[in-house]
């Protein structure tokens, strides 16, 4: 169902052990509660990840709420999800710009043209599995594959922190980094959830308040590429910047090189959305299976559209999942709701620019944060599915994939091209477990019982909540 929800009681109370159903509601006073709630709980990481790519977060709330929409309406309002700005692309955009001219109109065009061609793959994946089922899935990306490439992705930022956000401005990392491991593990609920939004203010209004007691620093600024005297916070484009008005968007321009470089996170994606479908089905206590093909395809096609006007990737949050558990209302009215709000936050171009002044250091204190906990998500998958690393195919392409993105190590292909960090490691581990198990002549043992790797087990997300801010 996607409109014309019904009443849930009287629409005011759960009794205990109640939930609300994705085609029940409560009062719509309630529901607007909820829906603000949502837009709080991906805010962090929604606005937080364009930043990091250079993209702007105007346009990437905007279009997180037009993909929602989108998503709901593809999975007939059967899989209540929030779809925000995916951190599976930072590296290989990061990568696109160090060969494409860094932080320019042009680099930006040819970054979103290569998202835009990941989304469309991405979608056409969801129409394989729509029609050929979930097996697929299991038989290509088994856990310690998809785990693998979830903690390479986290880990191969490595260097960006150290290179680009911590320099900036090393004592405001530092203490944005404390501030925020406090509040995630010292406050419970929601509180904790946002704890990577609170932080990011905190360290703002530090950064600001350092500027006025301190004068400005001289350090490594990341907008010249040198050690410069600058103010830490600079408010000019948010002066000069409309309330109201269509946000800074841009048309896609594809190079196939540049594809090549995102083309990893695709895998990383079909996990999150395995794992989020799953994860919905087990709160709601419905069978919602059949409807994996369609919340991928729902996904990829959210994330070409988005891309087409100069937006950030998406994918499904785990943040929001995490509010439906708490508040066990799972209906989709809620998520509706949400959207039209983030819609409407896109549209106010000084909320965009103040944004977009957020200091490096300080994105240096939350990027550390979020990359790790994106890495670990990966370990978190071979624990929960008993992968077996005594195995030799296991382990060798596992870890040489590893490090050859830590790195990030960079594999020159002839005089134009270059494979290196992300990619390049992400390619290591797809092909080499399947050449290695290829090649060993012992399929089905390169993992323990329960791994998820036979077809149709689907234990390979068994009980995953993975998002972008979280993971």
């Amino acid at each position: 169902m996607v409109a014309g929800w019904t009443r849930h009681g009287d629409g005011r109370t759960l009794a205990p052990g109640e939930v609300v159903r994705p085609d029940e509601r409560l009062s719509w006073p309630r529901m607007v509660g909820f829906g603000a709630q949502h837009v709080i709980a991906m805010f962090g990481a929604t606005f937080v990840f364009p930043l990091v790519m250079g993209l702007s977060p105007n346009v990437a709330i905007m279009f997180s709420g037009i993909a929602t929409i989108m998503f709901l309406l593809i999975v007939k309002g059967r899989i209540p999800s929030y779809l925000g700005t995916s951190a599976s692309f930072v590296g290989g955009v990061l990568a696109i710009r160090a060969i494409f001219g860094g932080d320019t109109p042009a680099a930006d065009a040819i970054v979103t043209g290569a998202i835009l061609v990941v989304g469309l793959v991405l979608a056409l994946v969801g129409v394989a599995i729509h029609y050929l089922g979930v097996q697929v899935i299991n038989r290509v990306f088994p856990p310690v594959v998809t785990g693998a490439v979830v903690m390479l992705i986290g880990f191969g930022l490595a260097y960006v922190v150290a290179d680009v956000y911590w320099p900036s401005d090393q004592w405001i990392a530092l203490i944005t980094m404390v501030v925020t491991f406090l509040i995630i593990v010292l406050f419970k609920g929601f509180v904790g959830r946002i704890g990577i939004l609170l932080g990011l203010v905190i360290g703002f209004a530090l950064s600001w308040a350092a500027d006025r007691v301190f004068g400005d620093i001289t350090a490594y600024n990341a907008a010249t590429g040198a050690v410069d005297t600058h103010p830490r916070v600079s408010f000019a484009g948010v002066a000069e910047a409309d309330w109201i008005g269509l946000p800074d968007m841009h048309l896609p321009d594809i190079r196939f090189s540049a594809v090549l470089l995102v083309l990893p996170a695709l895998i990383a994606l079909i996990a999150e959305n395995v794992g989020h479908v799953k994860a919905v089905g087990e709160m709601t206590g419905t069978d919602v299976d059949p409807y994996l093909g369609r919340a991928i395809i729902g996904d990829g096609a959210a994330t070409a559209v988005a891309s087409a006007f100069g937006g950030s990737p998406t994918t499904t949050y785990a943040e929001n999942i995490g509010v439906m558990a708490a508040t066990r209302v799972y209906s989709t009215a809620a998520y509706y709701i949400a959207a039209v709000i983030a819609i409407l936050f896109g549209l106010c171009p000084k909320f965009g620019a103040l944004v977009a002044a957020t200091p490096n250091g300080v994105l240096g204190g939350i990027t550390v944060i979020l990359y790790g906990m994106i890495g670990l998500l990966g370990a978190k998958i071979w624990i929960e599915n008993r992968v077996d690393f005594s195995n030799p195919i296991n382990m060798i392409p596992i870890g040489a994939g590893i490090i050859l993105a830590i790195g990030p190590v960079r594999h020159m292909i002839g005089s134009e091209f270059t494979l290196e960090g992300i990619a390049l490691g992400t390619i290591v581990v797809v092909g080499g477990y399947h050449l290695l198990r290829a090649l060993s002549g012992r399929a089905g043992t390169t993992e323990l019982a329960g791994s998820g790797s036979g077809p149709g087990d689907g234990g390979e997300h068994r009980g995953e909540h993975r998002g972008e801010a979280s993971g």
